[in-house]
């Protein structure tokens, strides 16, 4: 239990400057807590002691929830939050923020963006924080496609799930179409003459490890070339990888090779450059991701799929905006497009 006077506020705190984090701090609980009672949040588990402390600490604080919205007047605020897990510390879906604040702004909103490091309750506080700001909405961003348990904050507010989605949560979710990427990419090396193709594939259970085999056999099967799953590599998703992969490449006498991921490729290059193998004269290799600080720096630079991480972003503020139509729990999948180079 805190300590602290709830009647005590702090110097130069007044009631239209009180935040969450305020009353928290001087009832002794969460943040999530405070916006469970002053939102009146159904079915909240929250004893009667730590609810009458938070009544009473709105009370002592003057803290008015609505008090930003009260000023605007278009009668809500122009902002619209993003809550990332540590996509802005990432070398290329950082481009989801960027994708996000360009549509804000040519809709007339403010991105308000926290990337909270995966961390619970800096991402609760973070939430709180939007939630006072009466935001239009939340897009709540992984910086890798998976699925996710939802915050329970955000179905105080309409949110979009953006790189990640959530089955039976009831929310839209934006993300990259896997299998489509899959299907591209196999078929750019079948476009080259390839009919002998191998797949190195992450061992790592994810809807990239599933849709891009998925797409994979797609573009073998509709260029009538038969699957063969002696083909299909499994290997740690990273340089390591397509590095140790390199001599069983050679051995299963493929001519062209499918990399999930540019890491995996790069890892290959070296591999195959070390048993005396040329790319793409003595064997092509197409990667996954467009992680430009790779692909585009390889020798020859690296052809590949990109994962939109612009356009996802994007897609997400139209989603909440209602300017892209989306339905309860509809995967709103965004195309991967090719980007041809010099390895194929």
């Amino acid at each position: 239990m805190s300590t602290h006077d709830p009647h005590q506020s702090e110097p130069g705190k007044t009631g239209s400057n009180v935040t969450m984090r305020d009353v928290a701090k001087a009832a002794g609980v969460s943040v999530a807590t405070v916006s469970h009672v002053v939102n009146n949040k159904p079915g909240a588990r929250i004893g009667d002691e730590a609810r009458r402390r938070v009544q009473d600490a709105v009370a002592a604080l003057g803290y008015r929830p609505n008090a930003l919205a009260k000023t605007l007047s278009r009668g809500g605020s122009r902002f619209i939050g993003l809550v990332a897990d540590a996509i802005a510390t990432t070398p290329f879906a950082g481009q989801i923020i960027h994708g996000a604040q360009d549509e804000a702004w040519a809709h007339g909103y403010v991105l308000l963006v926290a990337n909270t490091d995966g961390n619970e309750a800096a991402e609760n506080e973070a939430i709180a924080m939007m939630l006072e700001h009466q935001v239009r909405g939340i897009l709540y961003s992984s910086w890798y496609h998976r699925e996710i348990v939802v915050p329970e904050m955000l179905h105080q507010t309409d949110t979009v799930l953006v790189d990640c989605f959530a089955e039976g949560s009831g929310l839209p979710a934006v993300v990259p179409d896997e299998e489509q990427g899959g299907r591209t990419a196999t078929e750019e090396l079948l476009a080259a003459g390839h009919r002998r193709i191998a797949f190195i594939n992450t061992t790592t259970p994810s809807p990239a490890q599933s849709g891009r085999l998925a797409g994979y056999r797609a573009a073998l099967e509709a260029a009538g070339v038969g699957f063969d799953d002696s083909l299909v590599f499994p290997a740690e998703p990273a340089q390591e990888g397509g590095y140790a992969t390199a001599p069983r490449i050679v051995e299963s006498e493929a001519t062209a090779v499918f990399c999930h991921n540019d890491r995996v490729a790069m890892g290959l290059y070296d591999g195959l450059r070390e048993l005396g193998l040329s790319i793409p004269t003595d064997i092509a290799v197409m990667g996954f991701d467009n992680q430009d600080v790779i692909a585009a720096h390889l020798r020859p630079p690296l052809s590949t799929v990109a994962l939109p991480h612009y356009e996802l972003g994007a897609a997400g503020v139209r989603t909440l905006l209602g300017i892209e139509s989306s339905t309860d729990e509809q995967l709103i999948r965004i195309a991967c497009p090719s980007v041809p180079r010099h390895s194929i």
